[in-house]
Parts: C-alpha cells; structure tokens; sequence
C-alpha cells in the first residue's frame, strides 16, 4: 500500500527547516520554484510581525528530483533560515558555546513551554519554544506544495479563504471556488468580502496598539476527488478524521469542522443530510456533509474549517512564574505576530493536501504517475457505469 510519508527536523533559529518525503512516485512535475509560491503566501497577510521582513522563505530540492520531475526516491527539502546568522552561539550543537545566563526560565500561558520542560526535564524553555514555534509550518507549507503538484498532475485542487477574523464574519459570495481563491489571492486578509476585510484590518490595527492578538477561523477546499477515498472499515482510515487530525496538529489550532459542522447538530436530519440524485453519474444538491460521508469522500467538493486561537505571545504579557524561583513574574516576551490567521490558512491548505495525497496513493498508488492516472480513470469508468 502506498503511503505519503514525511517528517520534518529543525528549530525555528536553527541553520534550517528539513523535510524528508517518502512515497512519491516518479513523473511529478516538481520545481522549487512551485513550492515558493505558498511559501510567500505563508509570509504574506495583514497583522504579520518582524520576522517577516528578516525571512523570505524559500526552499531547495536536494534529493528525489531529476530535470524538473520525480524519480521516485525521497524527496528531501530544506527551507533556510536566515535569522541563523544572529543565533549561531545561542543555538549552536557545540557545549563550548552552552551560556547558562541566557535560559527562558519564563513559560509563557498558551505556549508548549511549561508542559514541554516538564516533559523533557529540562531547565530552559527555548529548547521547547524553538521546535514548538509556528516557524515549523514553514517547511510543512513546502511539503504541502509538493502534495499538491502530486494532486494536480491528477485534476485535483486545493484551495481556501479566510471566514472569520477577530469576532468579523465575512459573506461568502456564490461563486465557483477557484473564482473565490482567486479573489482571496488579492486581499490582505485572505477573505472574500471586501466590506469584512475592512472591519478585520481595523480590529488588528487596534488589538496592535493594545498589545493584544486576535484569531479566527479559516475555510479549505479540495475539488476534483472522487468518491471513495478513505475507509469506514477501521477508525484509523476514515478520512474526516485523517483530516482533523491533520488540521489540529497546526500550532494554535483548536477545532475543526467538515461541511456545516456544529451547525448540523442544531438543525434536524431534513436539513443536514444531502440528498441522492442520478443522471450521467451520481451527484447532490447540496454538501453540507463537506464531501466526506462514512469516514469516505463522496464526490463533492471536500470543506473543512479550522478554528485558530489568539497567538499567546502577547506584547501585553501575560503573569506567569519564575521557573528557577516559582516567583510571579510576567511572561517572556518573544518576536511575534499579532494575527496570523491569513497564514494559518496558507499552513491548513498545506496540511489537507498531504492528507489528501495520502488517501489517493492509498487507493489507487503505484510507482509512477502514468500507473496512478491509469488506476485513477479506471475507478472513475468503473463507478460511473455502477
């Protein structure tokens, strides 16, 4: 069974990010120049801090990758950061360069660092804040890149916009969804309704000067799938879940809907379930299911939404206590955003697609992108004559 398996490695003021993917197969068209795209986007977006302007991600292709194409071997990627010049001492593998005077003994609230130097008996909280940092989504957002050109050699593409920002909801006009990435593509805020993005640019602009950070919630699209990918034989398998856990494994994540989500258990079953119709192949006039029913795509365009926390780094802090001393202090304040939300779409867009990827190969893998169309359109002829 083919698998899209990857791991990422680095801190965030370390040399690099890196990432190992294991499963492509050969004859993806694949450049560095495509996986820069998203990186940008990550970067982009109205309430970003400083780092932004120290950082323009890119990545390289060191492995895996021959005259534009996959050969089938691991891809290996890495996404330099360079910050690295000002941190090569605090942050060198070298116990000559080790200062004890410059441990975070600080744990900041919402952050990985006072559960992670419990964990990991350590006595300074920039060995969990480096690794925890969100700077880590910038690699993923590359392997993302890399899920999606796999995805788009087969018809399927992955897409999203921003919906919620700072308590403002934004309308989502009736449009086609490539339209509406589109019209996202060309706002500060990733949204599609001017009038909403407005109101959002106001509420950073104002949480900025109050030191404060806001949230939101943001919406991805997959289009093209068919039906069937996932299982509802074992739980494991089910793509919904495969999805959320994808999804809340980003950094200040903390929830996530498919199709209308809560908002089906406030209805009854008469305006939640999607009904059956046939002509020249099965198809719905509605998704509210979000294209995933039983643990399986159905052939709908596949929605989920996930729900970002306020970035706890807070130029305001926040009271904590003294590691060394258990005394009261405020918390450490560290280079931060005030909304990230616009990335974290960028990230969560980048995280479906690598799930998607995953059940693809699973259903219809092989070694070559040639053998994996083939499969692909002979599942499609099978089920459009059942």
């Amino acid at each position: 069974m083919s698998k899209f398996r990857y791991l990422t490695a680095g801190e965030s003021h370390g040399p690099q990010l890196s990432a190992i993917i294991e499963g492509l197969p050969a004859g993806v068209h694949l450049s560095a120049q495509t996986l820069n795209h998203d990186l940008s986007r990550r970067q982009q977006g109205y309430g970003r801090g400083g780092r932004m302007k120290i950082e323009k991600d890119t990545a390289q292709l060191l492995s895996g990758v021959r005259w534009g194409e996959t050969i089938g071997s691991p891809v290996t990627l890495v996404v330099e950061n360079r910050d690295w010049k000002n941190w090569s001492e605090k942050m060198s593998t070298l116990a000559e360069h080790r200062d004890d005077s410059s441990a975070v003994t600080r744990p900041r609230p919402g952050h990985a660092d006072l559960s992670g130097v419990l964990k990991y008996h350590l006595d300074d909280v920039r060995n969990v804040l480096e690794r925890s940092s969100a700077r880590e989504t910038a690699v993923r957002v590359a392997v993302g890149g890399v899920a999606k050109a796999l995805l788009a050699e087969l018809g399927i593409r992955v897409g999203g916009f921003v919906t919620e920002l700072g308590g403002i909801s934004a309308t989502v006009p009736e449009e086609p969804l490539e339209t509406l990435w589109q019209r996202a593509g060309s706002s500060e805020t990733f949204c599609c309704d001017p009038a909403a993005e407005a109101g959002m640019k106001l509420a950073i602009d104002a949480a900025k000067s109050s030191g404060d950070t806001l949230g939101g919630v943001v919406e991805v699209q997959v289009i093209g799938v068919p039906p069937g990918l996932g299982s509802y034989v074992q739980w494991d398998r089910k793509l919904d879940a495969r999805l959320a856990m994808a999804l809340m494994s980003i950094q200040a994540i903390k929830g996530v809907e498919v199709g209308i989500g809560f908002d089906a258990a406030r209805r009854p079953g008469s305006r939640v379930h999607d009904e059956i119709f046939f002509d020249d192949g099965y198809r719905r006039n509605s998704n509210n299911a979000g294209g995933i029913e039983g643990g399986m795509s159905n052939g709908e365009p596949i929605i989920v939404r996930a729900a970002m926390k306020p970035i706890p780094t807070l130029y305001t802090p926040l009271r904590s206590v003294d590691m060394r001393t258990h005394e009261p202090f405020e918390a450490t304040v560290e280079r931060s955003d005030t909304c990230a939300v616009p990335a974290a779409l960028v990230v969560a867009e980048a995280v479906v697609a690598i799930e998607i990827a995953d059940a693809l190969l699973e259903k219809f893998g092989g070694d070559s992108i040639v053998e994996i169309r083939r499969n692909m359109d002979g599942y499609r002829e099978q089920i459009r004559n059942a």
